[in-house]
């Protein structure tokens, strides 16, 4: 049976870029986010390579800015292609967990 990790997969994008989308944040900023809305498996080092693959898509966008604790930290936010990308995911999150819940709840279409 797959574990939760492997069951979130896909949809830590759509949960990274809908935090995103409040505004410019880093990533222990989006770790600590994650956390708080009860995501507890996920590290830094979870997020840096989903950021970096965002951003390569162009979904997101990066800013190195200084820090007043440290070394420079990059600041990510919302393209507007992954504008159009979060709203296909809430789109499809939407149909997916209400399929999920019909079959967990017997109720057939």
């Amino acid at each position: 049976m797959a574990d939760t990790t492997q069951m979130l997969k896909g949809i830590l994008d759509g949960c990274l870029l809908s935090i995103i989308k409040d505004g410019e944040i880093y990533g222990y900023e989006l770790a600590a986010r994650l956390e708080s809305y009860g995501f507890t498996s996920f590290s830094e080092g979870t997020i840096y390579p989903l950021l970096l693959r965002m951003q390569k898509e162009g979904l997101v966008s990066a800013t190195l800015r200084k820090s007043t604790a440290g070394p420079k930290r990059k600041y990510y936010s919302l393209t507007e292609k992954g504008e159009g990308e979060l709203e296909s995911f809430i789109k499809r999150w939407g149909q997916l967990s209400a399929t999920v819940n019909n079959v967990l709840n017997k109720r057939e279409m």
